[in-house]
């Protein structure tokens, strides 16, 4: 099915640049901030109020919301009314659950702008967010993709600070991408080449999810992926979530679960089929070793771990690497 089939063609435009607006805001970078929305009225007004304060850049927000039966769309449009950093769109996403939502705003050929990131529903950002992203990304080069993507504090619902995400050691790359995604998309910003690649990627298949498709493609496509151990925004955990806090010994258990018990073969399935129909988009390297890894997973105990050693595959930790290795072995990867 065409992602953009439940999509309005022509989105609502509801607010643009007042005119007469000062011409050194002109020159500013222009970043477009993708935001997906379902039934969030509760923290919503909280986390595009905090978009609306980023210094030193222009914001296009494009919203799009998924069916929601409260008063989102409502609370976007009326802060749409005094929005002064760019212009405000809301569009109808495809309900067909987060990550394509993510991916209906990614195909939109018609957003337009130098930067690109994405935003949840129910986070804080820091007034220097998107500043802070863009001035890394203007130190690549435009014709290579570049990631952008850091660590978060981590916030209880009434936004009392609970912690941080995991400091990770290694070095971002493809080998750790197929395994690991190590960074939220509501860290992520990037560069007009990565969204490029992105948008074509993203009309042949869907993914798992955004974020972790954004890591995979742009580091296995040759293009630089900087994280950033100082967090710029606020995740905020809900009463219902323990994703959030995943720097516990509990989290990574629950982890280590999902690698034995199979989930996360399910959602290697996912990747490696989306890889698969963008193989030319990878580098020889990255191919190489994807075909590795599909190797590992193919073969019996103790073939795959050979293969798996072959394909350089890590994750970012030691517990985490003897989760894989087990996972591996049991046929679970």
């Amino acid at each position: 099915m065409n992602p953009d089939e439940n999509v309005r063609s022509d989105p609502v435009a509801v607010r643009q640049d007042g005119a007469g607006a000062a011409a050194t805001a002109a020159d500013l970078p222009l970043v477009a901030v993708l935001m997906a929305v379902c039934n969030g009225e509760r923290f919503l007004a909280q986390q595009i109020r905090s978009i609306s304060l980023q210094k030193s850049v222009r914001v296009d927000l494009w919203v799009s919301d998924d069916g929601s039966r409260d008063a989102s769309t409502d609370i976007v449009r009326r802060v749409a009314e005094t929005w002064r950093l760019g212009r405000v769109r809301l569009v109808e996403g495809p309900q067909r659950g987060f990550a394509e939502n993510f991916r209906s705003l990614l195909v939109r050929a018609e957003i337009n702008a130098d930067y690109y990131a994405f935003c949840d529903q129910d986070d804080v950002w820091d007034d220097d967010k998107l500043a802070h992203a863009v001035s890394w990304l203007k130190t690549q080069a435009s014709d290579r993709p570049a990631l952008y993507c850091s660590r978060t504090r981590i916030i209880s619902a009434d936004g009392e600070t609970v912690g941080q995400s995991p400091l990770f050691p290694r070095a971002p790359s493809f080998r750790n991408a197929l395994v690991q995604s190590i960074a939220g998309g509501n860290t992520m910003v990037m560069n007009r080449a990565a969204r490029e690649l992105l948008l074509e990627a993203s009309r042949r298949t869907g993914f798992v999810s955004h974020d972790w498709w954004c890591y995979m493609l742009v580091s296995g496509a040759g293009g630089n992926v900087f994280y950033c151990p100082e967090p710029r925004i606020a995740y905020r955990q809900h009463e219902d979530n323990l994703v959030g806090q995943n720097n516990t010994w509990r989290a990574r258990m629950s982890r280590i679960g999902f690698l034995l018990r199979g989930r996360f073969r399910n959602w290697t399935d996912v990747n490696l089929a989306g890889l698969e129909v963008c193989r030319d988009l990878l580098t020889d390297d990255a191919r190489v070793a994807l075909n590795h890894f599909e190797d590992a997973r193919k073969r019996r105990f103790p073939g795959c771990l050979r293969s798996l050693r072959r394909s350089g595959v890590y994750r970012q930790t030691v517990f985490g690497e003897l989760g894989l290795y087990a996972a591996c072995a049991i046929g679970r990867l």
